[in-house]
């Protein structure tokens, strides 16, 4: 048995990288999971509850969209800065080095943007409209407007729930062709599936994954299990549920 292990916030046993686990999917080291602490889990159990609120669950969604965009940002390039306090003392920081940007798959991936500019402030943001095609079941590009000089960013890719993988990899493409590289995107997740995080890390291995849960499986209807239901249903209270 691989040791040390810690299971997600979805029930997923993951091992240190590059151990396969009995998902199928090789947990990567640009795999960034959030510990399962208490505070997450207090978190997960609350947007997971079907009966839940609107308020209930847009609120416990943004604060765990703040624990992985601070995660995110954390892993962006910085170097060593020094400030003098007011007390006129110097404290040595961090300050980041690269240009970095934010894409929000439309319209889910919107839900991170208030959080992403409480953490990092004045940030530009970019929109891809991703939807299934009905008569092929394929993701087909629909809108995109990025910001400019995407071969100098660093890019933020916003998309809560990464099941099949389908959207994600269209969005990469989206990206690939304005100039960025997987290397330099962080794809920031609420929920990952094992077999859709395995599709996309197969084709883009250099790619990051920051995400606060591994869920078990992918159901019959390509939802995740345990799951969250439809994520942008229920934050934007579309789903026909009580406020």
């Amino acid at each position: 048995m691989p040791s040390p292990s810690h299971v997600s916030a979805g029930g997923t046993v993951l091992s240190p990288p590059p151990t396969a686990g009995d998902s199928g999917f090789v947990v990567s080291q640009k795999l960034h999971v959030l510990p399962a602490t208490p505070a997450l889990l207090a978190a997960h159990t609350l947007i997971r509850d079907r009966d839940a609120s609107r308020e209930v669950f847009t609120t416990q969604s943004r604060r765990v969209f703040r624990m992985l965009l601070e995660t995110a940002v954390g892993l962006l390039p910085s170097e060593p800065k020094e400030v003098l306090t007011p007390a006129g003392h110097v404290f040595t920081g961090l300050v980041l080095t690269e240009n970095v940007c934010a894409v929000s798959v439309v319209r889910a991936g919107e839900s991170l943007e208030s959080e992403l500019w409480a953490v990092v402030p004045g940030v530009r943001v970019g929109k891809i409209l991703i939807q299934r095609d009905k008569s092929t079941a394929q993701p087909r590009l629909y809108y995109s407007h990025l910001p400019p000089n995407m071969e100098h960013q660093h890019v933020l890719l916003l998309e809560p729930m990464l099941a099949t993988g389908g959207s994600l990899l269209a969005a990469l493409d989206v990206l690939a062709s304005a100039g960025t590289p997987s290397s330099r995107v962080i794809a920031v997740n609420l929920l990952s599936s094992p077999p859709g995080l395995a599709r996309v890390m197969e084709e883009h291995p250099d790619l990051t994954v920051v995400t606060s849960s591994v869920e078990q499986e992918l159901d019959d209807n390509a939802f995740m299990v345990p799951g969250i239901g439809d994520f942008g249903d229920r934050y934007f209270g579309t789903d026909g549920g009580g406020s």
